[in-house]
């Protein structure tokens, strides 16, 4: 039996989940995982949808490992998820259905629809939320559009972490960091934009008191606690969207720190004490998501590892298995710059066929159409790191002082080869690490519920001394240079 303080985080991706055990002995964190499983949408006639019970039963098995291995040790479990997805409940509290994953094409049409009833200007005014076409927004709008379904009947709206949360302690809450990616919440009055979400139509019944980080919900209902084993494990709310823990878990002593969450999706920003909405911030279409103690996270949202992870996928429909490490190997032996794509062009938003848009792609801008899997995995990690360096030289604009580095965390931080991509793209000498940021942001937010640190500040530091990072240092060469003119007059010419 350990005599650590143990605090436990479900950190759900849009790929995968795992349920994490953070033991803390007054001076370092020590991770260890205890269930990873995967997280696969599904089709049903009506759509794709998240496999929601099964993740819940996931979650619960790896509650059952912590009980059998820490006892009363374990303080506390907070989950973490991907953004915007949500689950609409009855006045009974029983779902109304599986939760629709966010990639699902109901919201086709949405946006539009959506800037017939209040323009797009007075929408970002609002929120200083970037318009993506799966926002928690368009997602609720086409539930009214469609008219007779769930949301009528619904009494409840719990965003992912909530739902889980809910399901593990029977209480409901809406939790703000989550809350602020929805594209209905007002950065500066701090709460639902009520005048927005009558404008559209959407039920006002659903949008109640928003919680922080570090609120308390409660412990386990009875028949949890008696199935995993906990007689008193708490559950504290966390930064309930994953980005928003990885941030806080940055290892930056930095002010301002400036940092890329990197996995299915690659988000790129500062964090920033206030938000900025603003001509400029609307027109380089920059995100303001709240942070724990309402921070800003000030960023954009830029297609990421999914290119790799599709392109995988497809490999693998068609009988050919590599492993993440293979590619990136393979990766390495391809001719470098042979074609560039934009990573946030509409075509790859959507699932099946990667490998197949991509070479499209390059055969309409006249490009060497790539063949083999090293040589489009080579293309997807050199166009992400054009991508970075567009969007860096826009971010820096906002930036007082040019940060020294940029941080690099989450599942991605591993890609060796697209972290040096990086730094030579930008300029700029990349830390990479940690690998789980998510799960320790979570348990960080646990730890200041418990009082076991003072200040997110307290807590990088912790991390920072408890988990190695690499160093990318940027090579300066005129190929690279060469290579951002290549890839600016790409995107410019679709």
């Amino acid at each position: 039996m350990s005599q650590k303080k143990v605090y436990l985080a479900v950190d759900l991706g849009a790929g995968s989940g795992r349920v994490l055990a953070g033991e803390f002995d007054g001076s370092r964190i020590e991770l260890r995982e205890l269930n990873r499983f995967e997280n696969t949408p599904i089709e049903l006639p009506d759509g794709w949808h998240w496999n929601i019970t099964s993740l819940y039963q996931n979650i619960l098995d790896g509650l059952k490992i912590a009980a059998k291995e820490y006892g009363d040790a374990a303080i506390s479990v907070g989950v973490d998820t991907w953004g915007v997805d949500y689950a609409l409940l009855d006045r009974k509290g029983a779902v109304l259905g599986l939760p629709y994953q966010y990639r699902d094409s109901r919201t086709d049409g949405m946006m539009e629809a959506a800037y017939a009833k209040v323009s797009k200007k007075e929408i970002y005014e609002a929120t200083g939320i970037q318009f993506m076409f799966f926002n928690s927004i368009f997602q609720l709008l086409s539930e009214v559009e469609g008219g007779g379904g769930a949301i009528d009947q619904a009494e409840d709206l719990l965003f992912i972490p909530d739902l889980l949360s809910y399901w593990l302690t029977g209480e409901k809450s809406q939790e703000r960091t989550f809350v602020s990616t929805t594209q209905l919440y007002n950065p500066v009055t701090r709460d639902w934009d009520f005048k927005l979400i009558e404008k559209l139509g959407l039920p006002r019944r659903l949008f109640k008191e928003i919680k922080d980080p570090g609120t308390l919900l409660g412990t386990l209902r009875p028949s949890v606690a008696e199935l995993t084993g906990f007689k008193h494990l708490k559950v504290v709310m966390v930064a309930g969207h994953d980005t928003a823990s990885a941030v806080a878990a940055v290892p930056s002593d930095s002010s301002v720190p400036a940092y890329i969450s990197s996995g299915t999706w690659s988000l790129m920003g500062l964090e920033l004490p206030e938000p900025v909405i603003s001509e400029q911030s609307f027109d380089d279409a920059f995100t303001n998501e709240i942070g724990i103690n309402h921070s800003v996270r000030f960023l954009k949202n830029i297609c990421g590892l999914w290119l790799v992870q599709e392109s995988r996928r497809f490999w693998l429909s068609k009988g050919e298995k590599y492993e993440f490490s293979e590619l990136a190997e393979l990766a390495t032996e391809a001719q470098p710059f042979h074609a560039l794509i934009d990573p946030d062009d509409a075509r790859f938003a959507t699932a099946g066929r990667m490998p197949e848009k991509i070479q499209e792609f390059c055969r309409e801008t006249g490009q060497y159409v790539p063949e083999t899997p090293g040589e489009i995995v080579r293309c997807i990690n050199e166009s992400l790191a054009m991508r970075y360096a567009e969007v860096w030289e826009k971010l820096m604009s906002y930036a007082a002082q040019k940060p020294e580095v940029l941080h690099v965390v989450g599942g991605g931080c591993q890609d060796r080869l697209l972290n040096q991509f990086t730094a030579n793209a930008i300029g700029i000498t990349v830390k990479a690490g940690p690998v789980e940021a998510t799960g320790l942001g979570n348990i960080l937010a646990q730890m200041l519920a418990d009082g076991a640190i003072s200040s997110l500040a307290e807590g990088r530091a912790i991390v920072a001394a408890s988990f190695p990072v690499e160093d990318f240092v940027h090579v300066d060469d005129e190929v690279w240079t060469l290579a951002r003119e290549k890839f600016a007059s790409i995107t410019k010419s679709l």
